[in-house]
């Protein structure tokens, strides 16, 4: 250990904070380190091995804070809430002015957006940066995406341009915004993420329940899209997954697995937040209702022998067409995130750059794929109503997946196989193209019982219709 103040602190030693600390570490910053259960610290700077000459390790917050130099910079690596909002009541008396404090947890981004104000003239600074990539990813080159003050990404930047996962080079980190902005950006990643998962989901539910396949073959397949359009980590990991033995049962890993899939939230804040500004994230909302129908198991268990499945035959889809099919609804699934991202830009002042954000998961975080420099290409070019599925070279992509996508959509029906996110991004898809939709009647339907009005086809204005009296003995 040196006596040189360190360069960053990082409190909290669980498996992000300690892999975070010791990518600083390895990249030569001098990095201080304390945990809340104290007893934590000695063992993780001896497991450091020559890296613990990288680490200060301090055992009290006061030791921790004057561990630092000047303006400090103090990544907190713990729960989100009340376990953050009771540690800067703590440390905010120890710290100076210029210095940051930054939650790299899953924050909701509206306590981030509190915290900023909190400490807003105060003299120190807050960050929320959301961190995607899971433990290997933090240890090794993740994802990061910073809100907060330009003064809190200059002191930072060095250090998270050294430690993020780079793409030909360039880091995949970027400061995108005041308060709220990277907990919000990882917020809609995550949910993206929920939506890529189901789709592949169900594909292996068609190739399993519809053509019988066992899960080494359908791993097999998923291997061969690993190159291509479909190139994702998702696809990778899905891949070896089905392909994996249990060694106790020799059976597939997965099939001795419980179909009940866990969540922390995020996924369900993007629908939320996607809600609240009048926004479709249906593929999304759709992931989100299989994980929480997933773990209704005794109900579905009995509802296998209750619930009839009606007349269930059809053809199971060619290898092509699922794979064009989880193309399309890939994209759509990222559109719709792309578009809640847009409409917070507005809502809260960001200024987002949909480029920058497709180019910094383009490696290290969990929805990095081969689509993501696609659409960063497409957020430079053409781009009208500012709807990726209109840039020309993604809507030339979808013109010839979006076939497959409604025959796979079609024949999943018709096995009685479902695949809720697939058919969301299809019914958002035709909703778009249809420049005459159904609204019409809803309005109708609205004037009719509440009198809320509508706007008329062919004049300007706000218009009521005097409705026929259903109640009238002449209706």
């Amino acid at each position: 250990m040196t006596n040189d103040k360190a360069d960053i602190g990082v409190y909290g030693l669980g498996t992000m904070g300690s892999a975070l600390a010791l990518n600083l570490a390895e990249k030569g910053f001098q990095v201080a380190v304390t945990n809340r259960e104290t007893e934590w610290i000695d063992d993780f700077v001896k497991e450091a091995g020559a890296l613990g000459d990288h680490l200060t390790p301090a055992r009290t917050l006061e030791e921790f804070v004057e561990a630092l130099s000047t303006p400090r910079t103090i990544l907190f690596m713990i729960p989100s809430g009340a376990p953050m909002d009771a540690m800067i009541d703590t440390v905010l008396p120890l710290l100076t002015a210029g210095d940051t404090i930054i939650d790299g947890g899953n924050a909701d981004f509206n306590d981030t957006r509190r915290r900023f104000e909190q400490l807003s003239g105060t003299g120190a600074h807050f960050v929320g940066m959301g961190v995607s990539g899971g433990e290997k990813g933090a240890r090794h080159g993740p994802s990061m995406m910073v809100g907060g003050t330009a003064h809190s990404w200059t002191q930072l930047r060095p250090m998270a341009e050294a430690i993020a996962a780079k793409f030909e080079g360039a880091p995949c980190v970027a400061h995108l915004g005041p308060d709220g902005a990277g907990h919000f950006v990882k917020t809609v990643h995550n949910g993206i993420e929920y939506a890529d998962m189901q789709m592949i989901a169900e594909v292996y539910g068609v190739l399993r329940d519809g053509a019988r396949w066992d899960a080494p073959r359908i791993g097999q397949l998923f291997d061969g899209w690993r190159q291509g359009p479909l190139s994702s980590y998702l696809i990778e990991v899905s891949a070896a997954a089905l392909q994996t033995m249990d060694p106790e049962t020799g059976q597939p890993m997965v099939d001795v697995i419980e179909d009940r899939a866990g969540q922390k939230g995020t996924g369900r804040w993007t629908v939320i937040e996607a809600l609240k500004m009048g926004q479709s994230a249906s593929a999304i909302e759709g992931a989100m209702g299989a994980r929480a129908w997933s773990s209704q198991k005794p109900a579905r268990v009995a509802a296998e022998t209750i619930l009839a499945a009606g007349a269930v035959q059809g053809e199971v889809p060619s290898q092509d067409d699922l794979a064009d099919a989880l193309l399309a609804g890939r994209i759509l699934a990222h559109a719709q995130g792309f578009a809640v991202l847009a409409a917070a830009s507005e809502e809260f002042d960001w200024a987002l750059d949909m480029a920058r954000i497709s180019e910094i998961w383009r490696a290290g975080c969990i929805i990095r794929s081969a689509l993501l420099d696609d659409f960063a290409q497409a957020f430079r070019g053409e781009l009208p109503h500012g709807q990726l599925i209109l840039s020309p070279q993604i809507a030339a992509t979808l013109a010839r997946t979006i076939a497959p996508l409604r025959r796979c959509v079609g024949a999943a029906v018709a096995l009685g196989v479902p695949v809720p996110a697939l058919s969301a991004s299809l019914a958002w898809y035709d909703s778009m193209r249809h420049a005459r939709g159904t609204a019409n009647l809803i309005q109708a339907q609205r004037d009719f019982f509440g009198a809320h009005g509508f706007s008329r086809t062919d004049k300007e204005g706000h218009f009521n219709v005097n409705w026929p009296d259903l109640n009238s003995p002449n209706s």
